[in-house]
């Protein structure tokens, strides 16, 4: 068993790696139109000539609007490529639906006969006491009852709330969907290997916000 909740998250879902390519690819054109505004900012400040006739220039009315044209082009193809890839969902293996509730997580579990469902609370510190040493520390993260799904298997997570607005989001997986009463959204995920991830509800939804940790275990 590992655990991926560190500073910077480990990718340990293909949504989150696809993520990642997506920022270094958006990251080189920004670094190169930040060099090349930097050059021309110090060669316009050290340079001791100007030209105060000079107003006006076609060739350069077009190069700087078709450069940037084809930089924006260059970025959206790939960007609704992949938001078009992440609500894909071609046969999902596994079905589970959390429901969010004040204040903790409910998940019910499909399979062939029937669905069976559980609730998820957060453990307390007299709990985490007297519970194994490594959960000491993941306290507000470790819960009474983990969501266990199998991992190399695509995964349809449904979501819904009982009360009000809520937000699954567990960002080492690169998930985020939220819970509004009334309404069924649906996110598709599979997990690279085995392991731990934890998550919280990522909007405010009252007094027990802090209080409604995810804690996911992929076998």
């Amino acid at each position: 068993m590992f655990t991926n909740f560190d500073i910077f998250y480990n990718a340990s879902s293909s949504t989150i790696i696809l993520m990642e390519q997506f920022h270094d690819y958006t990251m080189v054109f920004l670094t190169m139109i930040i060099s090349f505004i930097l050059v021309i900012l110090v060669r316009v400040s050290t340079c001791k000539f100007s030209n105060y006739n000079f107003k006006e220039n076609m060739n350069l009315e077009v190069i700087w609007t078709i450069i940037p044209m084809f930089i924006l082009i260059f970025i959206a193809y790939p960007s609704l490529f992949y938001l078009y890839l992440f609500d894909l969902s071609i046969n999902p293996t596994v079905m589970v639906k959390v429901f969010g509730a004040q204040w903790y997580w409910i998940y019910e579990n499909f399979d062939q006969l029937e669905g069976k469902s559980y609730n998820s609370y957060p453990l307390s510190d007299i709990e985490l006491l007297k519970s194994s040493p490594y959960k000491m520390g993941w306290r507000l993260l470790e819960t009474d009852t983990r969501m266990v799904v199998p991992y190399l298997t695509e995964i349809q997570c449904l979501t819904t709330s009982l009360d009000v607005i809520h937000s699954f989001s567990i960002p080492d997986l690169g998930i985020k969907m939220d819970a509004i009463p009334g309404r069924l959204n649906s996110v598709s995920f599979q997990i690279n290997g085995p392991g731990i991830h934890y998550g919280q509800c990522a909007e405010i939804c009252g007094t027990g916000h802090s209080f409604m940790p995810i804690c996911l275990e992929a076998v």
